[in-house]
Order: C-alpha cells, then structure tokens, then sequence
C-alpha cells in the first residue's frame, strides 16, 4: 500500500511539473510562483518545490531581481531534437523560403494536435505584420485555414470532438453553426485548400493547403498569411495556387505520389 501511495505520489508531482511547463507562452513567458499557483489551482508550496526541482535540471530560471521564472536552455536543447526529426520541418524549409520570397507573405507549417492547431514553422516576409502566429502557439482549428485544411482531411469523429468543444465566435466571419462548418469543410476538401478572411482575427487573410503522407494522410498544412489589403478575397484563388503547389512539392518529399 505504501507503495503504491508512493508511486501515485510521483505521477502526481510529474504532472504538475508537465502542467507547470505547458503554462509558459509566448504571451506569459515568465511568471512569478503565486501566478502558477494561481492559475494551475496547486498549492504555492507544490509549485515552489517543483520550480526548484526543474530549476535544478535547467527546465527553468529563475531571475534574481524579479524572481521572476522563465524557461531554461533544457527545453531549447529538447525542442532541436525534436525539430531534426520531425521530417515535414527539414523537408519544407527551403520551400517557404522559397515561398516567401516568391508572394512577400509569412508562410507557416502547422499541424492539429488536442483538436487545435499548433505551429511548428514560421518564415517571416519582409515587412510582417503582426500576427497571432508564433512557433508553438496554439489556434482554434475551425476558424484558420491550417485548422480548416486539417480538419476537411481528417474523419468525422475528430470534427465531432471540435464542434463539440465549442465554436466560439472570434469575428462576425467566424463559422459557429455546426452543419455550415461541416459543408464548407466538404467544399474545402473538394478545392484542395481553405482559406479564413477575418474569421479569427479583423484585418487578416490567410491560405493554406494539406501536406500528405507517403500513404495519403494530411500531417501537416502549409499556409501564408497577410493584412486583407494586400490578399483581397479576390486574390485568393491566385495565393491559394502558389500554396498548393508549395504544399505539393512538400509532399512530393515527404513520399507522396497522389
């Protein structure tokens, strides 16, 4: 029994420590002991323990004159290696730059992960804009194009999961009615790309298009994005071009021959 209790103790504290790390962003990246506690609910004397704990391994540190914890060289020291082998990231990077330079937009790589959207890739454009994009941030899948991209080549089941998480309204362009979300993800699979004009954030266009798989599965989406002045809804089908080919040649090495 005692071991038992023992062995519960420790996947407890390993969850918090997980929990603790997946709180920093690049919104909040760094935060005082009494913050954690805060908005994780755990005990400041928990969270203090496991900030010295991860402190001490290099996860985080802790700034002497603000006191103030940051994430430490640990976590960049484990992100390259998961980078170097994540092959979508190594085989599209030439290719956005590419991109880049070729419609003088920012283009990501992202993927759905927990029904969200998370980015793994960014090249900038020279003269961004700024964005809620950022390696590592989190979006709605339903109302950006990666999402939507995902979304139209995934089964039913993960589309159920979104709607019924909740489809909260981000603009008045944001698709919150369940069935109008499921035809145009219909129309979306049918045209090979989706693209999200002001329906999560005003003033922004964005296109993407689904990167497969050897074996014909959408991993990944390629997207760009931009103000609504400069890829006008009329633009679109000519972006969306440019990105379905990007995506294409991104699949070509990752194996696929669709």
């Amino acid at each position: 029994m005692e071991l038992k209790n023992q062995e519960d103790h420790h996947l407890s504290s390993v969850k918090n420590a997980l929990r603790i790390l997946k709180s920093f962003t690049m919104d909040s990246p760094e935060k005082k002991i009494s913050e954690i506690s805060e908005s994780l609910d755990l005990n400041k004397s928990t969270v203090s323990r496991t900030m010295s704990t991860l402190a001490s391994e290099g996860f985080v540190y802790k700034d002497p004159d603000s006191k103030k914890y940051r994430l430490g060289l640990s976590i960049l020291s484990l992100s390259g290696i998961v980078n170097s082998n994540i092959d979508v990231y190594r085989e599209s990077q030439p290719i956005l730059n590419k991109l880049v330079e070729n419609i003088g937009e920012t283009a990501h790589i992202s993927v759905l992960d927990n029904l969200e959207v998370i980015y793994l890739q960014k090249v900038e454009c020279n003269h961004p804009v700024r964005f809620l994009t950022h390696v590592g941030r989190r979006n709605p899948a339903y109302c950006t194009s990666s999402g939507k991209i995902l979304l139209a080549f995934s089964d039913e089941q993960t589309v159920d999961a979104v709607i019924a998480k909740g489809l909260k309204r981000f603009t008045k362009s944001t698709i919150t009615n369940p069935e109008k979300l499921r035809a145009h993800l219909k129309e979306i699979k049918v045209n090979g790309y989706a693209s999200s004009y002001e329906e999560f954030s005003e003033g922004v266009t964005t296109i993407a298009a689904p990167i497969f798989d050897y074996r014909g599965n959408a991993i990944a989406a390629l997207s760009v994005v931009g103000p609504k002045q400069r890829i006008m809804q009329q633009k679109i089908p000519g972006f969306a071009k440019k990105v379905m080919s990007a995506a294409r040649e991104v699949s070509e090495r990752m194996g696929y021959r669709g």
